[in-house]
């Protein structure tokens, strides 16, 4: 019996991003309380930053044209310190200035004090030709007033925070959080702290993929509920995820989508509702699944994600299309990761018939070393890497080979 082709990446991203419809509803958030949320409607600047011209040195402000060559001796009339406004300067005048004054009239320039010198009787010394503009920040140089600042599905970080305080916003509207179910199935599944070490039993193992799974979904903004393990047994299998789909816009599981005969999890969805993605050509990360799970309510239903149950390939599928679809699901348009040209320092001679992630990690040199163990089972590799190379079905590598690194930084901030 001939079994069907594993379907790509490049062709299952795009069919899943088609699923992820961005959820109803928003929220006013305070401003402080923003970071990693999604903007849902176009942050628009009501004033000018700066608001006027201003002073970008401790100095002078001074008219140009009186300091055309060095030497230059002027009268300071006024101090004008940040918060305060100067009253004009009439020729022949300077205004001692701080960094972030507004620049008086009259005045078309800074010269910096080092550049000055403080003469007795109120004058001072300007020893360098001073060009009109310098030193001065320009009205609306930042932000003009009507311009939209921040669009709609942007995920705040704190450099769009501070830009959004900048121009007086003190709350932001952004786009309700999804709503998670999170389980993992699994009998050979302990939790730490339950057992000790030396106590587990033969053939147990402590249940790592709850720890960074749940993590990394309140990472991107998800209101998680961790429905714990679920025994390898169908009937529990299908009252989790009947359970799961009422309340939530997303289930996620670990373990039990591969086809072994413990493995319930594929014709569990498939009995309360569709099973739309199966086994991709990816490694680690074969058995991923996608579907939807009815609800009670007719012709409502929930996004199933079912994620392998060896670690790596769990945290490597989730980089891959679990964050992108969750991103999605918030109104984000963009969730593409950038993939740097850089210099292999390994060599990896077996090419794999799937598309590969390798784990990886920056050398001082500039280049990638590969971490020696490339099991799916193998979790120190993630710690140890800073990265993977994303590696094309087919292709061996060469020590320096031009490969395609993807940062985890980047992933996971």
């Amino acid at each position: 019996m001939n079994r069907p082709a594993l379907r790509s990446l490049d062709d299952a991203l795009p069919l899943l991003l088609a699923q992820a419809q961005t959820l109803s509803g928003s929220q006013i958030v305070s401003t402080f309380e923003a970071d990693g949320r999604v903007l849902a409607q176009e942050v628009v600047a009501a004033l000018q930053v700066p608001p006027q011209d201003n002073s970008s040195m401790d100095g002078y402000a001074v008219c140009a044209a009186d300091c055309a060559q060095p030497g230059a001796v002027l009268r300071v009339t006024q101090r004008i310190p940040a918060g305060t406004h100067g009253a004009p300067l009439q020729a022949g005048e300077a205004a001692r200035i701080f960094t972030g004054a507004p620049i008086p009239p009259g005045a078309d320039a800074v010269v910096m004090q080092e550049d000055c010198e403080a003469l007795a009787d109120e004058r001072v010394k300007v020893c360098k030709p001073v060009p009109a503009g310098q030193w001065v920040r320009r009205s609306g140089e930042d932000v003009t007033r009507g311009a939209t600042v921040l669009r709609q599905g942007t995920r705040l970080t704190p450099a769009e925070l501070g830009l959004a305080a900048s121009i007086g916003l003190a709350q932001l509207t952004v786009s309700a959080r999804p709503r998670v179910a999170l389980f993992s199935t699994g009998d050979e599944l302990v939790m730490p702290g339950d057992v000790a070490p030396e106590a587990m039993p033969a053939g147990a193992i402590y249940n790592s993929n709850r720890f960074f799974l749940r993590a990394m979904l309140q990472r991107l903004g998800c209101e998680v509920t961790d429905l714990g393990i679920v025994p390898d047994q169908r009937e529990a299998t299908v009252a989790a995820l009947r359970q799961a789909a009422q309340q939530h816009d997303l289930i996620l599981t670990s373990g039990g989508v591969s086809v072994g005969e413990e493995d319930h999890i594929k014709p569990a969805v498939e009995h309360l509702g569709e099973l739309n993605l199966w086994q991709l050509a990816i490694k680690p990360g074969k058995p991923f699944a996608y579907g939807k799970v009815n609800r009670q309510t007719p012709g409502e239903s929930c996004h199933f994600m079912g994620l392998p149950g060896n670690p790596v390939s769990s945290f490597v599928t989730f980089l891959l299309l679990v964050r992108p679809f969750v991103l999605a699901l918030q109104g984000v348009t963009t969730t593409d990761i950038t993939r740097t040209q850089m210099r292999a320092d390994f060599d990896w001679p077996r090419a794999d018939k799937r598309r590969e992630f390798l784990r990886v990690k920056r050398n001082a040199q500039g280049g990638l070393d590969l971490f020696p163990n490339q099991s799916s089972g193998v979790l120190t590799s993630a710690v140890w890497g800073d990265g993977v190379v994303d590696n094309p079905a087919g292709q061996a590598i060469a020590t320096g080979d031009t490969v395609r690194f993807i940062s985890f930084a980047e992933w996971l901030t």
